[in-house]
């Protein structure tokens, strides 16, 4: 305990660096200005990015999350500032993002009697949160920090609300910081349970046609090489969900690629002829099973997560193991035999070789004269970057195509969102990837429908020069929905057309280098040059708006029930 005496928007600020903040998303207004002032004195010590919309705030604040493994902090006012990032919240509680959202809050004797721009925050995130908390004095601020992100960063991560009435940000305390390393009744990290590690061995050990689901778990946990080590030794194929892109190199051998609804045939396919199915860190989302009551038959399942809550929520498991992944898996491999199981590995290349010669194949050589294909320009990416470069998708069709055509050498380069799948998260959070891992390469892959959601971000690009390179596949159409309009409602599109606007002139207003891309001869060159530039790009690309997502498992249907083109359903047993 020091002698130092401060306000209690000082302590917020002192207590974000004491928990090492090194950057904060926000947006300023009444409720939170006594905050917003003392961050001009510690400007030189804690870096604020002004987005120019608080949703745009909490989405750079996960892009910054999930590519550092750091918790991102974010900072808006009252009312409709909070309200503002009630999308964002949602969608990193989703996809368990350490987030630390400070709003402010009227001051405590005007509570509840609807005060101007005064929002029941907690009433409204708790739901959506780990924690929310309204702190009403300002002796109360630096404990409440330290807890909080003790909880957004422990345990299966998640977002946590710090609503900071305005009587305790111009309310004077003594200093004093101490971080948190535990709280009663939460167990962040719960001991690995031996006897389950031995049973889910001795399955394993037993299985012929094991598989390995990486969730996004393995990615947070820092497993992925774990992960490798026991495929690697047991021999077993390594699948992945959309947010375990990236766990494993795109290119290793046992990597055999994605999981679900627009997944690859092998994977999918022996989903339904395994025998044990090893899940790590993920939670069975209906994208990934399909049709439950139809999903592995034969598969005993080991399933292996952080959360305790995602045990048999959508699936029944054999054994559970509620553990950390990296933890878990460590202590896995001692206990699991030497194997080759050639003959399954096998399988799932001779069904991922049908796909090449169909799916990819129709997708990335069409003949000359046609339009460019989405797959064919996140390829051209893919490959110019090296395989190297963090990829940042928003919501839809570019969505799908870039976790199928994007390659990963490094963990922590798929920034997406899954479970609450957000149309406009793309921009914002590939600003705060980039702010994030400067060094990297940050390519975002954005439909028209969903870069102009958030397309105001753009001003926080040009005030902080933010080199992220964004590629508009550009249909003129909310192409997902269009595709299950073309499929599942009789061709008939509405309200998917788009009016879109001149993207290379808005990006030319904010101080932006863009160009427009309509030809396949001029791709490989304008993405060289986009790469070549380190300031921020644009690249406008004109797709072919009939281009659709193939192969696709059918909401409901089982996962091994695929088509490969619109009315061509695959039969595994012929290959």
């Amino acid at each position: 305990m020091t002698d130092e005496h401060m306000t209690g928007a000082e302590a917020l600020v002192r207590s974000l660096l004491e928990a090492g903040a090194e950057t904060v998303f926000g947006y300023p207004g009444g409720a939170i200005l006594p905050v917003y002032d003392k961050l001009y004195d510690y400007a030189d010590r804690l870096r604020h990015i002004l987005v120019r919309h608080e949703q745009g705030a909490v989405h750079a604040a996960q892009g910054f999350a999930r590519v550092s493994g750091r918790t991102g902090v974010v900072i808006v006012t009252s009312g409709p500032g909070a309200a503002n990032v009630i999308t964002g919240l949602s969608d990193a509680m989703a996809d368990s993002t350490p987030l630390v959202v400070v709003t402010g809050q009227v001051g405590e004797q005007y509570l509840g009697s609807d005060a101007f721009q005064e929002t029941d925050v907690v009433g409204i995130t708790q739901p959506i949160t780990k924690w929310a908390y309204q702190v009403r004095r300002a002796e109360d601020i630096p404990s409440a920090v330290a807890r909080a992100f003790y909880i957004a960063s422990t345990g299966r991560p998640g977002p946590v609300v710090l609503d900071i009435a305005k009587d305790a940000q111009i309310g004077t305390l003594r200093w004093h910081y101490d971080p948190v390393n535990f709280i009663r009744s939460y167990n962040p990290a719960p001991a690995v349970d031996r006897e389950a590690l031995e049973q889910a061995a001795e399955m394993i050990n037993a299985s012929r046609r094991p598989m390995l689901i990486a969730g996004q778990g393995v990615v947070i946990s820092g497993a992925g090489d774990s992960l490798r080590r026991l495929a690697e030794k047991a021999s077993i194929p390594v699948c992945s969900t959309l947010l375990g892109l990236s766990a494993l190199p795109s290119d290793h051998p046992l990597m055999k690629g994605m999981l679900g609804m627009h997944g690859n045939l092998g994977p999918n396919v022996n989903t339904n002829r395994a025998d044990v199915i090893v899940a790590v860190g993920m939670r069975f989302d209906d994208r990934v099973t399909g049709n439950t009551a139809l999903y592995a038959p034969d598969a005993k399942i080991i399933h292996i997560d952080i959360d305790q809550s995602e045990f048999d929520k959508t699936v029944r498991s054999t054994v559970a193991v509620h553990a950390d992944a990296r933890e878990a898996l460590d202590a896995l491999l001692p206990l699991v035999a030497d194997a080759s199981r050639q003959d399954w590995i096998a399988s799932f290349d001779r069904h991922n070789r049908v796909e090449l010669d169909t799916v990819v194949d129709a997708e990335l050589n069409r003949p000359s004269g046609s339009r460019l294909t989405m797959g064919e320009v996140i390829s051209c990416v893919s490959e110019a970057t090296g395989c190297e470069a963090v990829a940042v998708t928003d919501v839809g069709q570019n969505q799908m195509m870039s976790a199928r055509y994007f390659r990963f050498t490094r963990p922590r380069s798929f920034i997406t969102s899954g479970g609450l799948g957000t149309m406009g998260f793309g921009l914002p959070a590939a600003i705060g990837a980039k702010i994030a891992a400067p060094d990297r390469e940050v390519c975002l892959f954005c439909g028209d429908g969903g870069f102009q959601m958030t397309i105001q971000e753009l001003g926080t690009i040009m005030q902080y020069g933010v080199g992220v390179k964004m590629i508009i596949l550009n249909n003129n159409f909310l192409g997902n929905v269009r595709q299950w309009q073309n499929l599942f409602y009789n061709r008939r599109f509405s309200q998917t057309p788009m009016l879109n606007p001149d993207f290379v002139a808005v990006s030319a207003a904010y101080g932006i280098a863009a160009e427009d891309v309509t030809d396949r001869a001029e791709l490989k060159a304008a993405v060289g040059r986009m790469l070549a530039d380190e300031r921020p790009y644009l690249l406008n690309v004109q797709i072919d708006e009939t281009d659709m997502v193939f192969p696709m498992t059918p909401s409901g249907s089982a996962v091994d029930h695929i088509f490969l083109a619109q009315g061509c359903l695959y039969n595994p047993d012929n290959h």
